[in-house]
């Protein structure tokens, strides 16, 4: 069935386990996600970042996604990830996604607030969810301009009063696009946000969070877990296995269908680490 990000929150905060949030980048890793999520009988988000909206138009991803979550036995809710230009994130709450994230976090507090804002009074009339970021989660590569900040708690909680938005990314350490190494959270930080703050609370670059730090979070007011990385390595080798053991194999419907129980496979290991 398909939702909003504040459906999916609520139940959450209140019960102490938190959502996955997947990166997607077609049918197959979708679906395999969509999969995981109903023999668990978890809710779950697809989400889309900057990389696959400058691939495929939006009403075009709409088309491909919705239906699938819409068919779904359990809460799915379909979510525009990291996008810095209002335009377009105001075309996405239009073209159908359930949740947005206009992403700020580069300007001036001021001026993130005033984009945030001009978003939710977009979109709260359509029942669209909105997420913002305070302070500045980096990328371990892909994105050199993304600075490195921690969440100001007063930056935060001005987020919050003047925009009002459903959800806050916060800066405490979390990396985006770590492959094999580990941050060391702030929980100093952290804790001082989760006394202030009363929204949920979203970690992205979980696949560079320690699995103790990933539940220490979870049990928290951390309900939105991003996970992109450790995905699409889980398609991507199982594709180079595939190619390997079998060379002359080159029906691409044979080898997604070996593909997408992997993805599942990965997907329910972080869906049961979240608590669902």
């Amino acid at each position: 069935m398909l939702v909003n990000l504040t459906d999916l929150m609520q139940p959450a905060l209140k019960h102490g386990y938190a959502v996955p949030c997947f990166n997607v980048f077609g049918y197959e890793d979708a679906l395999a996600v969509v999969n995981a999520a109903q023999a668990r009988n978890a809710s779950v988000i697809l989400a889309v970042n900057l990389d696959m909206t400058q691939f495929m138009p939006l009403n075009h991803i709409v088309g491909m996604l919705r239906p699938l979550a819409m068919s779904a036995t359990v809460p799915v809710c379909l979510h525009l990830d990291h996008n810095y230009d209002i335009p377009t994130v105001l075309k996405a709450v239009d073209a159908g996604f359930t949740s947005v994230m206009y992403d700020g976090s580069q300007l001036p507090i001021a001026e993130n607030i005033a984009g945030v804002k001009q978003v939710v009074a977009h979109a709260k009339p359509l029942r669209v969810s909105v997420e913002a970021e305070v302070g500045s989660v980096p990328y371990a590569s892909g994105r050199d301009h993304i600075k490195s900040e921690l969440t100001d708690v007063n930056e935060a909680i001005m987020m919050l009063e003047k925009a009002k938005p459903d959800v806050l990314a916060v800066s405490v350490g979390n990396v985006h696009r770590l492959e094999n190494t580990f941050v060391d959270i702030d929980f100093s930080r952290f804790g001082e946000l989760q006394t202030a703050l009363n929204v949920p609370l979203v970690i992205h670059g979980t696949s560079g969070v320690k699995t103790p730090d990933i539940q220490k979070l979870a049990q928290g007011n951390v309900c939105k877990f991003n996970i992109g990385t450790c995905l699409r390595q889980r398609f991507g080798k199982s594709l180079r296995h595939i190619l390997e053991t079998d060379p002359n194999l080159f029906d691409r419907l044979t080898i997604m269908k070996n593909i997408i129980p992997e993805v599942s496979n990965e997907a329910d290991k972080m869906i049961g680490l979240l608590g669902q």
